[in-house]
């Protein structure tokens, strides 16, 4: 029976001290568990590289170009054994001929006029007429070689950085066709323009070197050069919203050597349809005529301006003009035509021609320095 006890004793003994063990062992892995990351321990560390197949397509403004492309021309000149080129836009049709838009002064004094389309067929065009004020002319030739006609936009609904582009043929006939893109930089730019030749234009008669006068021209950054002349300038849509005429460059504006960038400057399409219709009507641009000369003088740089800036100053009255019959005399200063204020002669200029013929204006004007009004009924020019 002893010896039984004993037994009995150890094994109860072994019991205990497993159960120990294995609670401990149960302790130790709990903690384990709980303070342990044992998903780092057995995961494999993967760095995973993003690879993205990356196409680019942006045709920016080719098919708006598509559209007006083939409506560009060249317009080559030749007189007195010269020769020369422009740009222009076909921009209307009738049953016989397609009618091209382009400068002045591309075709001045020209004795012949070809037309080069984009697909190098040349044709002579012939010169329906011709505005120097607006620097407006229009060529037409056979309907039968016009590949394609412009669409027109509309000016005073482009804003400042709305896309435009122009299409010419600048400085180099190896140019032909050239696309150039930019904005709109500025609008309603009153840009002085003067005459190639020694007359004054549309009753403003004297004896200067030149005659000069504003136009109101679209400003853009789309590069132009010789040769755009006359070439359109479109919006984003392909529509032509302007004519190019011009461009700044350093002469007589700076005495530096340093150039001028990205100045160019268009015809509004509505004042450049207007004279061509005025052209294709009457063969001629009818304005109002004042019949007087302004004083002048020569700046530095060689423009005329007026001997003050307070006003227009009268040179000479024509006999039986429009400013002779309202009682304007030689000393006049104009300071108000209409509602338009008049600081010098090419405002004056300017603001006259936003006149048509026949209308009654009052004139505000300065002589011994007292200042007097007077009406003017504007005549022909």
């Amino acid at each position: 029976m002893r010896e039984k006890g004993k037994s009995e004793n150890k094994d109860y003994n072994k019991l205990i001290v497993v159960s120990l063990i294995i609670v401990f062992v149960l302790i130790v892995v709990d903690l384990l568990i709980q303070n342990v990351p044992w998903s780092n321990i057995f995961q494999k560390e993967i760095v995973t590289k993003n690879k993205t197949d990356v196409t680019i397509n942006d045709t920016g403004i080719a098919e708006s170009v598509k559209k007006l492309y083939d409506a560009t021309v060249i317009v080559e000149v030749s007189a007195n054994g010269g020769s020369g080129w422009g740009s222009g836009v076909v921009y209307d049709t009738d049953d016989e001929y397609g009618y091209i838009l382009t400068n002045n002064h591309v075709v001045e004094n020209t004795n012949k006029i070809t037309i080069v389309f984009t697909d190098e067929n040349e044709v002579e065009g012939t010169l329906v007429g011709t505005d120097e004020i607006s620097d407006i002319a229009v060529v037409k030739v056979p309907k039968a070689n016009v590949l394609a006609v412009a669409e027109i936009g509309d000016s005073s609904k482009v804003g400042l950085g709305d896309t435009t582009f122009a299409i010419g043929t600048p400085i180099s006939l190896t140019y032909r066709f050239t696309v150039t893109r930019g904005i709109i930089s500025g609008q309603n730019r009153l840009v002085e323009m003067t005459s190639s030749s020694s007359n004054s234009y549309y009753g403003f008669y004297g004896s200067y070197t030149s005659e000069s006068w504003y136009m109101n021209l679209i400003q853009t950054d789309a590069a132009v050069n010789s040769g755009n002349s006359g070439g359109p300038l479109a919006n984003a849509n392909g529509e032509v919203i302007g004519i190019i005429n011009s461009k700044l460059s350093t002469s007589g504006y700076s005495s530096s050597s340093s150039s001028i960038e990205s100045m160019g400057f268009a015809i509004p399409i509505e004042d450049a349809l207007n004279i061509a219709k005025q052209i294709r009507s009457t063969g001629k641009v009818t304005r109002p005529l004042l019949g007087v000369s302004f004083s002048v003088r020569t700046s530095y740089y060689g423009r005329t301006t007026d001997d003050d800036t307070t006003g227009a100053t009268i040179a000479q009255v024509n006999s039986g003009s429009s400013a002779d019959k309202a009682g304007l005399k030689a000393g006049d200063v104009i300071t108000k035509f209409g509602d338009y204020k008049i600081t010098n002669y090419k405002y004056l200029k300017y603001y006259l021609y936003r006149y048509n013929v026949g209308d009654k204006v009052e004139v505000t004007y300065l002589r011994d320095g007292k200042e007097k009004t007077t009406t003017i009924t504007l005549q022909e020019s």
